[in-house]
């Protein structure tokens, strides 16, 4: 069966990096295995981004498509629409600023290929940005996402990834969750199958970054996220009745140190601010409780509704799947 390969790019206000862009893409792809597509796709960008893409689609062909978005959505919404419209078996997504190296891709999916692996993610090893602004940030939000997520990588921000359709297809991204797609894959996937390989990394010659320290407090409200969905998808009572076993035991000790105080000491305990406190814990435990168990309610509507299963079928073996042992 033929493989075809679609590589995504999702723009803002990139005007001048296009033309280049798309000539080394081309220049990359010319003496590729496999037949592919490049899908450009434009956030609502407010300066001449949409004209460049218009005039690099009628001059190389109709392997080159752009999508318009109707207003500005942001990265993920962006890369989630050009996954959409993508037609290949593989999938690949990079930054439209020049910085990945569009000689990367066949390597990258040749590899993906070879090694049957669902995800491989670009390691910018010798990354070219401010230490303090975009390095650092970037250091710390990595080691966090590999403990929470148990996905250890040491690049979880390179947008130069390359996909096995079947699987990112599945993955559904939004807010500006992009940047944890390694995490969520991985809640549909082994992670024996999600790799990452060394890749160039070069300086922003054109434009200004859209990034900087604003972005990792949304970081850190993300991770919370992905380590809820990733662990307790299926059973939020497990999340919620622990909450609420803590809670309903540090107040369950407060008021039994409260009764012992009462009961064999004689002291009134009516105005202790620990009685207070004891009865406050132990109300908020029993709505973690009751939190837990109308989310497995939501659980269950959620997967009985859609048809959706809380598994993943890879492949099933067998010389004929409608044949039964007889005797």
């Amino acid at each position: 069966m033929t493989t075809n390969v679609s590589v995504i790019v999702p723009l803002y206000n990139e005007e001048d990096n296009i033309l280049p862009l798309s000539a080394e893409i081309e220049q990359a792809l010319s003496d590729f295995t496999y037949p592919w597509e490049v899908i450009y796709v434009d956030d609502d960008s407010s300066d001449g981004t949409r004209e460049r893409l218009k005039e690099v689609a009628e001059s190389l062909g109709d392997h080159v498509s752009v999508v318009e978005l109707q207003r500005n959505f942001g990265q993920t919404a962006a890369m989630q629409a050009g996954i959409d419209q993508a037609r290949g078996d593989i999938l690949v997504t990079l930054d439209g600023d020049l910085q990945n190296d569009p000689a990367d891709i066949p390597s990258m999916v040749q590899r993906l290929i070879d090694e049957e692996l669902d995800l491989l993610v670009g390691w910018r090893k010798d990354r070219k940005d401010n230490y303090l602004l975009r390095k650092l940030p970037s250091i710390i939000a990595n080691y966090l996402i590999g403990r929470m997520s148990g996905v250890r990588l040491n690049d979880y921000g390179c947008s130069l990834k390359v996909y096995r359709a079947e699987i990112i297809k599945s993955v559904r991204i939004y807010g500006e969750m992009h940047r944890f797609i390694p995490a969520w894959m991985a809640s549909h996937t082994s992670t024996s199958r999600i790799k990452e390989q060394v890749v160039n990394h070069r300086a922003r010659q054109y434009g200004y970054s859209k990034y900087g320290l604003s972005r990792t407090y949304r970081v850190l409200l993300d991770l919370l996220s992905v380590y809820f969905f990733m662990s307790f998808m299926s059973r939020p009572a497990h999340f919620f009745g622990r909450i609420g076993i803590v809670l309903g035991g540090i107040g369950g000790l407060m008021l039994t140190y409260l009764l012992f105080v009462k009961v064999f000491m004689g002291d009134d305990i009516g105005g202790r601010p620990l009685f207070l406190a004891g009865i406050l814990l132990v109300i908020m435990s029993i709505q973690f409780f009751c939190t837990g168990i109308l989310g497995e309610f939501m659980t269950r509507t959620y997967y009985e509704s859609t048809g959706n299963k809380p598994y993943i079928i890879r492949e099933r073996l067998s010389i004929s799947a409608s044949a039964w042992h007889q005797q």
